[in-house]
């Protein structure tokens, strides 16, 4: 089931409803803006519409929409139409860089030509209930996602090549790297940044050049610089 997060976003989009769940080659998309982009918002894993925005990109020009919870109020209600009984921030806060948890499956996909990808950083409000049905070993206090809701759109990234994700995540390393040294510049676990090189590296943006004991070294994919055809010279007759 959608949640309002998901509907909130598709207006953030497209305002006009009537442009909302709109079936186009054999899929339902979620949005069609006045440039007659296709938006895609995936609140869960992209791996989930990995083949759709795949095979989608060969005739129309997609934008793929990933909210990420910057700041997160959990409320606890009673129940779905309850009474609010609890509230707290979640200590997890999302920035720029966690998109790669996700984009690992994803990276085959992107980029490609047609293809726009934004991240959204956003506040929302995370509603909890106690569940219908009680798991076995579930605790008594546990309660399940019943919905989720945006408070605000704070940041709006927008990418079409690796090299612009690259620009803004202000990776700041040595010619030659490890996902170490990503990890001492960005201030993350390295497992994290692991993730990140295994995407640039799928996106054709770094490339292996060697080894360090047990850790691979990165560097960046030389970009090729067309030729310059040589200016033909003409001598007048003499």
């Amino acid at each position: 089931m959608a949640t309002s997060l998901h509907q909130q976003l598709k207006l953030h989009y497209v305002a006009d409803p009537e442009r909302h769940e709109v079936d186009i080659a054999g899929y339902r998309i979620d949005a069609i803006d006045d440039q007659q982009q296709l938006i895609e918002i995936q609140c869960a894993s992209l791996s989930s519409i990995r083949d759709k925005v795949r095979r989608l990109v060969t005739n129309y020009d997609v934008v793929v929409a990933k909210p990420l919870a910057a700041r997160k109020l959990i409320i606890r209600k009673s129940s779905a139409d309850g009474e609010q009984i609890g509230t707290r921030w979640s200590p997890s806060k999302q920035s720029l860089i966690h998109i790669f948890q996700d984009l690992v499956h994803f990276s085959r996909v992107f980029p490609h030509p047609r293809l726009r990808l934004d991240i959204l950083l956003t506040s929302q409000e995370e509603i909890r209930i106690p569940p219908q049905r009680r798991r076995r070993r579930q605790r008594k206090n546990d309660f399940a996602v019943h919905d989720r809701r945006l408070v605000e759109v704070t940041q709006h990234y927008q990418f079409r090549t690796p090299a612009e994700l690259w620009t803004e995540l202000g990776l700041e390393v040595p010619m030659e790297f490890t996902t170490a040294d990503m990890a001492t510049q960005l201030g993350h676990p390295r497992w994290l940044c692991q993730k990140v090189a295994y995407c640039f590296r799928e996106m054709g943006f770094l490339e292996v050049c060697s080894k360090q004991g047990n850790s691979i070294v990165y560097r960046q994919v030389p970009r090729k610089v067309p030729r310059r055809r040589p200016k033909s010279t003409h001598h007048a007759p003499s």
